[in-house]
């Protein structure tokens, strides 16, 4: 059995982290909060787990096998390269860091010590994005050219949370936030983002609640990424163009479908393959978020588990450069070359 130690039980913590943990089979054995109304939530949810006020408690506890870090965005550089130093391997929910530079340095902190490390991009392994890679991959509806996805949300009076309320420097923000899923996401589907432009624009909160993204892929596709909290009609949530039809996916958890047209046929179908109006439904490539757990969990048994690791974490330093070059253009109003650290000019990010 798997002992994770996680830190952090509030939204992340408790509401994503932990039920994935216990549904991939790995033992939540300890978690480190210090707010009174969380560790009364965590008795009720996970009674056998030992409960730490802090990090550098977790770390003391024995037998933990891999830290989990559900902290702000702010804090992950200086928590990730704590649970280095201690030689535990590590899980960080994305983003990695706030910068692509803080990023690498928690990768090559990692690196040297020879301790494993991967990012939470859980969504790698929603049925919507593998149902995808699966139309992509077998040119369903021909050589794909155009891809947009889109996490858009109605919350004109917004939540206060330090995700809102933060400065990027500090993690907050819907770039870092939604944008790390979309950006990573689209990596995985077309390869390294080589052109960016952005805008970027806070309407109802401190951080940025609204930012619109155009990729150009090193393959040539472009892709249209999209996340906002205003928006009163959300979707498509994916439409893909290629060269022999579209295919369009409008369902996801937790979000309004304001198009029923474009709902999916059934259980076991997600989106549709489209040529005007002749539509063929396609079947669910099925996927699971748990299988990131699992795949932990296998990886801390296999002679590599670096390799074995379910996301390459330089991914995620890509992601964020992604994020920064964004940044660069919403500010400037111009297209801008994402430069990743670490990877020199003309060379894929896979080749770090």
């Amino acid at each position: 059995m798997v002992r994770v130690g996680l830190a952090g039980y509030a939204s992340a913590g408790r509401g994503i982290h932990a039920p994935l943990i216990r549904e991939a089979g790995l033992e939540l054995a300890a978690v480190a909060t210090s707010n009174a109304e969380r560790r009364a939530e965590l008795a009720q949810d996970f009674p056998a787990a030992l409960v730490v006020d802090d990090l550098d408690a977790l770390l003391a506890v024995e037998g933990i096998d891999v830290v989990v870090l559900a902290t702000p965005s702010g804090s992950h550089l200086e928590h990730a390269l704590k649970v280095i130093g201690a030689g535990i391997p590590c899980v960080v929910d994305k983003p990695l860091a706030v910068t692509a530079d803080d990023a690498l340095e928690v990768v090559d902190a990692a690196e040297r010590a020879g301790v494993p490390l991967t990012v939470f991009h859980n969504r790698r392994y929603d049925p919507s994005h593998t149902t995808l890679a699966t139309v992509v991959a077998d040119r369903l509806a021909g050589e794909p050219f155009r891809c947009e996805l889109r996490w858009e949300r109605w919350r004109p009076v917004p939540k206060d949370r330090w995700r809102e309320n933060a400065s990027a420097a500090e993690g907050g923000g819907i770039l870092l936030d939604l944008h790390s899923h979309l950006i990573d996401s689209a990596v995985q589907l077309f390869g390294p983002v080589v052109t960016v432009f952005a805008t970027v624009d806070s309407r109802t909160t401190p951080a940025e609640d609204d930012a619109f993204l155009v990729c150009r892929h090193e393959s040539g596709v472009v892709s249209h990424l999209g996340a906002t909290s205003v928006s009163g009609a959300a979707g498509p949530r994916i439409r893909l163009l290629a060269r022999d039809g579209a295919y369009v996916q409008n369902e996801f958890e937790g979000e309004p479908n304001v198009y029923p047209d474009l709902a999916d046929l059934d259980g076991d179908h997600c989106g549709w393959i489209l040529r005007s109006t002749d539509r063929e439904a396609v079947p669910t490539t099925p996927a699971d978020q748990a299988d990131f757990y699992r795949a932990v969990g296998a990886a801390l048994s296999a002679p590599d588990p670096q390799a074995a690791m379910p996301v390459d974490p330089h991914d995620a330093v890509h992601t964020i450069a992604v994020i920064d070059a964004a940044r660069t253009s919403g500010e400037g109003e111009r297209v801008v070359e994402v430069m990743t650290p670490g990877v020199r000019p003309g060379h894929s990010p896979e080749e770090a």
